[in-house]
């Protein structure tokens, strides 16, 4: 989408052709930090690299960029760029303008996104040795353009070129770039805002929807009916600190999968790989929900024995050895997991599964066997039907394999059968459950619960038949959640399990 441009001053009249346009690159014409993006990169496709990269940091930070760009490629095709500049900057080349591409980020990559662009006269960038970034950048226009330029930057090192430059226009201007510009009294004449408000940028990058996964945490107290006040306290601290801890593991994924996002139609929206949200801020926010979701785990046995209840907690410290389990198997995930076909479906299951052990631990009610292996089985199902449903998409882009996966489109009819068996396994286990002696003792009414099966079985059925027509959101959560049959038979379910509890 092409944002409109914010007009401040300046007429169209007194954009002057013979003056040479200069564009910076890193969060103007592209709106991330292309160092930043390459590092991420360079963290999932060669980890090792980053202990060398401490190495060339003392060579200086020119000869840093060429080292990691040496290693890293960005895909100059796919980078998130400004466009309502870019929109600009076509329009004046088009009038017959020289624009010039000027950027501290090394040559070979801007190189890349010239040669991509096709509008740029020539490039002036980083060549490993000097860093052509502020008083650099404005010597080398001040030898190449003696007769004056037009520059259009963002940070705070631009703030001497556009103070000399003749038109100073900004994109996407950082607030010390503003303050600095007010200071020397400089006023951009144009504006070219390209980016979400960071508000909404922060909610959609923690996944707050994603938090319903960890209802899970609540089933152990639920199903076995140990309901107080110190259990639910249990649980709801759990709840909050899962919460931030999966989202900061969600934001370490989309961090270390920018490059694959961008290429793909609906994920290169993610604010991350839009660039909505810088690398940096995305690193802040992982340390402090994970600062957070550690402070929350080491409170939760002083609260649940603060509560009002009838036990203690058994284990008061083994939450924090499950949440310690939960990050080390999700970073597994990220760095190498999903790449391996099958072992990251058992992983997406086992990690749902967690989230029930998890709520044992918090509330000291034992899960049973019976949920465990039902977890297992449905929530199988439920990682296949996602990988089901993203090559179902790949085959609608008439493509073959998956970026950083390593399923095939061929694949389609076995992750059918795997995901289809794997939910009417889960139902079998709930059919021998409402058969044991455990469940009779804890439903009056056992026999309302055999209700249950054919709307389970309705679901399962249901969510792969939507998955085969290609309808399916590549995330059974989303799915279920704005799904308005999936909440209906939600609720169903809810007054079955209801009626067999209530004697009536």
């Amino acid at each position: 989408m092409i944002l409109p441009v914010e007009l401040q001053t300046l007429d169209a009249s007194d954009q002057r052709v013979d003056v040479p346009l200069c564009v910076d690159l890193d969060g103007t014409l592209v709106k991330s930090d292309t160092l930043h993006d390459a590092l991420m990169v360079m963290m999932r496709q060669s980890p090792v690299s980053i202990l060398k990269a401490f190495g060339w940091l003392r060579q200086g930070k020119a000869a840093f960029k060429r080292h990691v760009t040496s290693v890293v490629m960005l895909d100059a095709a796919h980078l998130p760029y400004n466009h309502a500049l870019l929109q600009f900057l076509r329009e004046e080349k088009a009038r017959g303008r020289k624009i010039y591409l000027a950027t501290a980020a090394e040559k070979a990559l801007a190189d890349r996104v010239a040669d991509h662009l096709g509008i740029f006269d020539g490039v002036l960038a980083s060549e490993g040795k000097i860093n052509l970034a502020g008083k650099n950048k404005l010597a080398a226009f001040e030898q190449m353009f003696p007769g004056g330029f037009c520059y259009i930057g963002n940070a705070l090192p631009d703030a001497k070129l556009l103070a000399v430059c003749q038109t100073p226009m900004v994109a996407n201007p950082h607030g010390k770039l503003k303050v600095a510009m007010k200071r020397a009294g400089t006023v951009p004449t144009r504006v070219f805002e390209d980016k979400k408000p960071p508000i909404k940028a922060f909610f959609k990058a923690i996944r707050i929807h994603q938090w319903a996964k960890n209802v899970l945490i609540f089933l152990p107290l639920l199903l076995a009916h140990q309901i107080r006040w110190n259990t639910l306290a249990g649980a709801a601290v759990a709840f909050l600190s899962f919460g931030l801890c999966a989202s900061a593991t969600y934001i370490i994924n989309d961090l270390l999968d920018l490059e694959v996002d961008r290429r793909h139609p609906r994920k290169r929206f993610r604010p991350f790989a839009a660039a909505d949200l810088s690398v940096g801020a995305g690193l802040a926010i992982v340390a402090t929900f994970f600062a957070l979701s550690v402070l929350l785990g080491l409170a939760l046995p002083y609260i649940f024995t603060a509560v009002p209840g009838h036990s203690s907690l058994p284990s008061p410290h083994k939450f924090l050895l499950w949440l310690g389990i939960y990050t080390i198997m999700t970073l597994s995930y990220s760095f190498r997991l999903k790449k391996m076909v099958l072992v990251d479906a058992i992983v997406l299951s086992m990690l749902y599964t967690l989230r029930i052990i998890v709520g044992s631990v918090a509330t000291g009610v034992p899960v049973t066997t019976w949920l465990a292996a039902f977890s297992i089985f449905f929530f199988l199902s439920l990682a296949f039907a996602k990988r089901f449903a993203e090559l179902e998409n790949l085959r609608a882009r008439e493509k073959e394999t998956a970026a950083g996966r390593g399923y095939r489109v061929g694949d389609l009819e076995q992750l059918r059968t795997f995901g289809a068996a794997s939910g009417y396994a889960a139902v079998v286990v709930l059919a021998l459950y409402l058969n044991s002696l455990a469940a009779q003792n804890l439903y009056p009414h056992i026999t309302r619960l055999w209700l249950l099966i054919p709307i389970i079985i309705l679901w399962v059925s249901r969510l792969w038949m939507v998955a085969s027509r290609g309808e399916l959101d590549e995330d059974p959560v989303v799915y279920a959640l704005e799904d308005k049959n999936s909440l209906v038979i939600g609720l169903v379910m809810l007054l079955v399990i209801a009626s067999a509890i209530i004697r009536f």
